[in-house]
């Protein structure tokens, strides 16, 4: 049992938790929860760290039980609060090697569907966007360098696991990658107030991105130039514009309910 906070491997989760280019050097990022634990693959988890007095279910239990010698370390629960990054410790956090996806061959798929987002900042939006992707059958998440980083501990927490199975990647340069797409047939719609078209009048039936902003300055006028063609989600009153992942969700359920007839 680990029991001061002192300890080297503390430190270092401790480190991981807050720092995204140490997760980014090491290959890996940083779980906590029995939720996130139990549908984390089996095979990518690398150490588990459970709090001496914590509560876990069955399930939890067995899947502990499973893992190779040496993976899991007990800790007291002065240490445990030391290394989360939770207001409320839940009793099991985790290390794990992080994903990496073979573009070409997604980027290949004629029924494809994207979201790509330039520069979002906000954790949670990024997390909730991973999360109704996976709702939508999106085929993967691109987003540009300047993007929040998708292992940040909060981000993580918002996905509530799609995390582990929606593919996605950063792109250096977006707008290039966007120009690859289009030449690759990919349909690209920017959602941009000077749209002409509501966003319910195209047909996404073919391999389709939706190009999402920043949430404060929305697209730059470059990345969305680069799109195909502008759409606009229509919006009574005085707004301008919708929450990120509020104005994602809409264009990837109108894309899913084109190609799926659920409506």
């Amino acid at each position: 049992m680990i029991t001061s906070v002192s300890n080297q491997r503390v430190k270092r989760i401790t480190a991981l938790v807050q720092k995204s280019r140490l997760r980014s050097e090491q290959d890996v990022f940083v779980i906590e929860g029995e939720k996130m634990f139990l549908e984390a693959p089996t095979e990518r988890i690398l150490e588990v760290y459970v709090s001496e007095h914590a509560d876990l279910v069955e399930k939890t239990r067995q899947k502990l039980d499973q893992l190779p010698t040496g993976v899991c370390e007990t800790v007291t629960d002065e240490v445990f609060a030391r290394m989360s990054d939770t207001r409320t410790p839940q009793g099991i956090l985790c290390v794990i090697r992080q994903f990496h996806y073979d573009k070409k061959k997604l980027l290949s798929d004629q029924n494809a569907l994207f979201v790509l987002l330039e520069n979002l900042q906000d954790p949670g939006n990024l997390g909730t966007i991973l999360r109704t992707a996976e709702g939508a059958g999106v085929t993967a998440v691109i987003m540009s360098r300047g993007t929040v980083d998708i292992y940040n501990p909060k981000t993580i927490r918002a996905t509530m696991g799609s995390v582990y199975r929606v593919p996605f990647w950063y792109e250096e340069d977006l707008i290039a990658a966007m120009g690859e797409m289009r030449a690759a047939g990919i349909h690209i719609y920017a959602a941009h107030l000077r749209g002409d078209h509501s966003y319910t009048q195209e047909d996404y039936t073919g391999p389709t991105a939706f190009v999402i902003g920043n949430e404060g300055a929305g697209l730059t006028d470059a990345c969305a130039d680069a799109a195909g063609k502008y759409i606009r989600i229509p919006m009574k009153g005085q707004l301008e514009s919708l929450n990120a992942g509020v104005a994602t969700a809409l264009l990837l359920y109108e894309a899913d309910r084109q190609r799926n007839e659920w409506i």
